[in-house]
């Protein structure tokens, strides 16, 4: 498991409920406090779970390993992918949990395109302390599928897998559309959320800002149509239904970042959608707008 915060150490230790062998590599007070007492999800339902954990910061310690999970931040990804490259074997599948689509763009060049499952994860997470994973609320799902559609033992056994640990696991057929799916609704989100500084609730509320967030998603889901993907044409609408279904104060983790003077992964989500629409050539002015906008953010900015 490369990156074991919310996302990773959550399925993670997920995958080490139903049985398999699960290395986690991390780095800092969190890697320190895994190492001495273990791997802990703290959930505000009360659904808790807790094991001993194998743990290291050492990637060149993981030889051939049948799957590696990628949870890192996606600027991080290109370096850490190479790095994988010379411990993965020619067997070795990669899947990653990260935000958007790009990620696999970058996965499949590196190591190429029969050895990347694409997945998306639905989970409310994030590092409580050095140690613990803290979840919000009941949601935990995850998609996974093959690329070319086609059904293998490995995405198979996977699914499986989560399924035993208690995770609403789906295979699907069209793993590409899923992923964007979820991509042009979370570029919605973090571009709203931080534009604004405002959770969902007031966002959905005032006209003016519904109606920006709708032309964002509709923009992103034009671009996915021009590259192949089945959206459907009214995908906005089906994405503004969702919205109104949210809770109050739901944010997004780029917004989380941006508020600590963290980086921002805004070069993959919103700035994602202008780098891909311009290769089909369809017009995103509104993506463009705030990407543009928001770029003083992308390497953090240091708080007084």
């Amino acid at each position: 498991m490369i990156g074991s915060g919310g996302v990773g150490g959550f399925y993670g230790l997920k995958l080490l409920e139903a049985g398999h062998d699960v290395t986690f590599v991390a780095r800092g007070p969190h890697l320190k406090a895994m190492q001495e007492s273990g791997l802990h999800i703290e959930n505000d339902l009360g659904s808790n779970g807790s094991a001993k954990v194998k743990a290291t910061d050492d990637i060149t310690s993981l030889a051939q390993p049948d799957l590696i999970i990628i949870a890192v931040k996606l600027w991080d990804l290109e370096g850490i992918a190479h790095d994988l490259k010379k411990i993965a074997g020619p067997n070795t599948a990669v899947l990653s949990l990260q935000n958007g689509v790009i990620k696999d763009y970058v996965l499949r060049r590196v190591f190429g395109e029969d050895n990347v499952i694409g997945g998306v994860g639905y989970v409310a997470t994030s590092i409580g302390r050095p140690g613990v994973i803290k979840q919000v609320g009941a949601l935990q799902r995850i998609k996974l599928g093959e690329y070319d559609g086609q059904k293998r033992a490995r995405t198979e056994e996977l699914v499986r897998s989560f399924a035993d640990s208690g995770i609403e696991a789906t295979l699907s057929d069209d793993i590409a559309r899923v992923l964007w799916e979820k991509y042009v609704f979370l570029v919605g989100l973090s571009s709203m959320t931080c534009l604004t500084h405002l959770t969902i609730g007031p966002i959905r509320e005032s006209e003016g800002s519904r109606g920006v967030l709708r032309s964002i998603i509709a923009e992103g889901t034009s671009v996915g149509r021009a590259h192949g993907i089945s959206l459907p044409e009214d995908y906005a609408d089906q994405c503004m239904d969702l919205v109104d279904n949210l809770p109050y104060t739901m944010t997004s983790s780029m917004f989380h970042d941006l508020e600590k003077g963290n980086r921002i992964e805004l070069p993959w989500l919103g700035g994602g959608v202008v780098s891909l629409a311009r290769e089909v050539d369809v017009a995103v002015p509104v993506n463009t707008l705030i990407t543009n906008a928001l770029s003083p953010y992308i390497d953090g900015r240091k708080r007084s």
